[in-house]
């Protein structure tokens, strides 16, 4: 028997196979664009809610243009608008609140998945995450009450006594302020970093702990050398949630921050966040310029979150290229 040489031995494929690609079945297929559908609608959201408030705030981009983010002026009795000083609470007292809580969340990290006896990571852990159940409000009427007038009484006094040589810590003392709001947000976002680092900590391979211990290390030595670098990309990555979080806060921060809309080097003085501000005024506004400044601050506040949370991620990949990190 012969076989022609012009004659393919590969069957050719069905308009049924074109159409399906490499799906084996219509199943398949449709779990796969469905599955794309889903991701899809997260961008499609993110664009929609853009949308939306550019539409919102359209009367306020066209009376003041690209001054809204420069003017310092919020006076609704002239409608005269300028969001600087929320942009300006809000990062500020973000960085405050990550200074404070970075370091803490990171120590509660490193005892639980590396020090604590294992009887107690548990219910240290579960203790530590409990304080994300708490409800913000709660956590704002503790600053009213608690935070507020400790603050005003010995930790503010004292840091003027001591660092008032600093623009930081100069002015009148109050209680409410940035510094308040700063621990405000240090206190509720720990719990997320501290719970995301310890996961990431608990990954790292027992092989590189065992290594550096059977060189000689100490405890201490093997978390630094062997433990720490190994994770620091997603060590990174559990203060970008944290950042996250303290950036959409509201109701706790709005309850302590002093809500003055003005920008000031001390973190004595009152200031307002793009949040706070809008909780507080968005039910008061009456104008359709107020209305349409107030969306504009949510606009910017969309825009700062994603542009950090971008600028982070970057940060995360770069770690994460660096021949002594590891990929988790």
């Amino acid at each position: 028997m012969t076989v022609r040489s012009d004659v393919s031995l590969v069957r050719p494929r069905s308009k049924l196979q074109l159409m399906l690609g490499r799906e084996a079945n219509f199943g398949d297929l449709a779990f796969r664009r469905i599955t794309a559908l889903f991701a899809g609608s997260v961008i499609v959201l993110l664009l929609w809610m853009a949308w939306e408030m550019g539409l919102a705030s359209r009367l306020s981009l066209a009376h003041f243009g690209l001054g809204f983010i420069t003017s310092t002026d919020w006076d609704p009795v002239r409608d005269q608008y300028g969001g600087l000083p929320f942009v300006y609470g809000t990062v500020v007292s973000s960085l405050v609140a990550l200074v404070i809580a970075v370091p803490i969340s990171l120590g509660i990290a490193i005892y639980l998945s590396e020090l604590a006896h294992p009887k107690l990571r548990g219910p240290m852990g579960f203790l530590v995450e409990l304080l994300a159940a708490v409800p913000s409000v709660v956590y704002g009427l503790w600053g009213i009450f608690a935070l507020a007038p400790w603050l005003r009484e010995s930790v503010e006094p004292l840091l003027a006594k001591t660092l008032g040589f600093l623009p930081l810590f100069q002015g009148p003392q109050h209680g409410f302020g940035m510094l308040a709001g700063g621990i405000i947000l240090a206190i509720m976002i720990t719990p997320t970093v501290s719970s995301v680092s310890r996961e990431v900590l608990r990954a790292v391979p027992a092989a590189l702990r065992e290594g550096a211990i059977g060189l000689g290390a100490t405890r201490w030595e093997v978390v630094r050398v062997a433990v720490l670098p190994y994770a620091k990309s997603g060590l990174v990555g559990a203060i970008i949630l944290g950042l996250g979080r303290a950036l959409g806060e509201t109701m706790a921060i709005t309850m302590v921050i002093g809500n003055r809309s003005e920008i000031a080097a001390s973190l004595f003085a009152p200031s307002y966040t793009m949040a706070s501000v809008i909780a507080n005024e968005f039910t008061e506004a009456t104008g359709q310029l107020y209305l349409a400044a107030l969306a504009e601050v949510g606009l910017l506040l969309f825009g700062v979150t994603v542009a950090l949370n971008v600028f982070a991620r970057l940060l995360v990949w770069r770690v994460g290229k660096m021949p002594e990190g590891g990929q988790l």
